[in-house]
């Protein structure tokens, strides 16, 4: 029996104009950017919609643009007869949205907290203390190790196992730049050092993992009503005791999207729909495995192409609500 997983992306996927066509079109939809207008205290939906992209690319506005436009697509989805998934999961940032849509936390919850996530990773580091680097065409381990001897008694890890050909390392910065000479001795094609605010996913995200976790304490989360592949651990839960955990150890830890994507093929997921804005991680799902089917969901064009795709116009069988306000 074939099986479905929702992926919901994570920082980089911003675009200005994001989910206006949905907000143009779908009551629902604009109910959900409204909803974050609300508890952020402005307006995200102008931001997203008619802001600068320098703006929409601070972290702090960043995560919860993302996170808004994930979830308005969600709820179109659901008003429109679009079959639930079997599992969600979402990259970093994404995973928030995947709960969201499990009924883990609300909508409401989990947009302050984003905000709130995105201040404290961008001032847990100053600037040029630390750097992310792309590592193309160079398996995790060789990877791994690599970071390793580059450290130096420094912070140097991968952070992001995005596929088996593209893994972001993070760190302090000049560690990063011995671990990019490393890796290309190693075999790696290229070494990109990546414009990024702040070193994401590495031990230098401590600061802002603790003060993350005194808000995470505050958020009563629920049993997850779709089960949830992790990004900290590549495994299933389905507990909303486990949440505030998982979500506070992910902070610091790397990101296994590749882990997490080949987990979901075994546990028999063969179509994959991207919710929100961009193909970010459908690209990433093609390096992993290039026989499952990919769709997307970021307007009413995409939306209407991914129902025809599976042949299921006005099947709204499985579909759940938003969670508490």
């Amino acid at each position: 029996m074939s099986k479905t997983a929702f992926i919901f992306p994570g920082q980089g996927s911003q675009v200005v104009g994001m989910g206006k066509d949905l907000y143009d079109n779908y009551p629902i939809a604009r109910r959900v950017f409204e909803e974050a207008d609300d508890a952020l205290g402005f307006s995200l939906s102008k931001m997203c919609f008619e802001g600068t992209a320098e703006d929409l690319a601070l972290t702090a506005n960043t995560q919860p643009a993302i996170l808004t436009s994930s979830i308005a697509a969600f709820m179109v989805m659901q008003s429109e007869g679009f079959p639930m998934p079997n599992y969600v999961a979402g990259h970093s940032l994404g995973e928030y949205s995947a709960l969201v849509a499990a009924n883990a936390l609300s909508f409401s919850d989990a947009v302050v907290t984003v905000r709130n996530r995105g201040t404290y990773m961008q001032e847990a580091v100053p600037v040029g203390v630390g750097a992310m680097a792309a590592i193309l065409g160079l398996d995790w381990q060789n990877i791994e190790k690599g970071c390793e001897e580059a450290a130096q008694g420094q912070v140097c890890s991968p952070a992001n196992i995005n596929s088996p050909s593209q893994i972001v390392i993070a760190g302090n910065a000049e560690a990063i730049d011995r671990a990019c000479e490393i890796l290309k001795e190693k075999g790696a094609k290229r070494a990109i050092k990546l414009n990024v605010s702040a070193p994401f996913h590495c031990a230098l995200m401590m600061p802002a993992q603790e003060r993350l976790v005194e808000d995470l304490k505050k958020i009563r989360f629920n049993d997850l009503r779709f089960p949830i592949v992790e990004n900290v651990t590549a495994e299933v839960n389905s507990k909303g005791s486990r949440v505030g955990e998982a979500l506070t150890e992910q902070v610091s830890s790397s990101v296994r999207w590749l882990q997490s994507v080949e987990n979901l093929v075994k546990l028999g997921v063969n179509t994959f729909v991207e919710v929100g804005t961009g193909k970010v991680l459908s690209g990433l799902v093609k390096q992993i495995n290039r026989d499952v089917r990919l769709l997307n969901v970021e307007n009413s064009e995409s939306l209407k192409s991914s129902l025809e795709s599976l042949g299921s116009v006005g099947s709204s069988e499985g579909s759940v609500g938003i969670g508490g306000a």
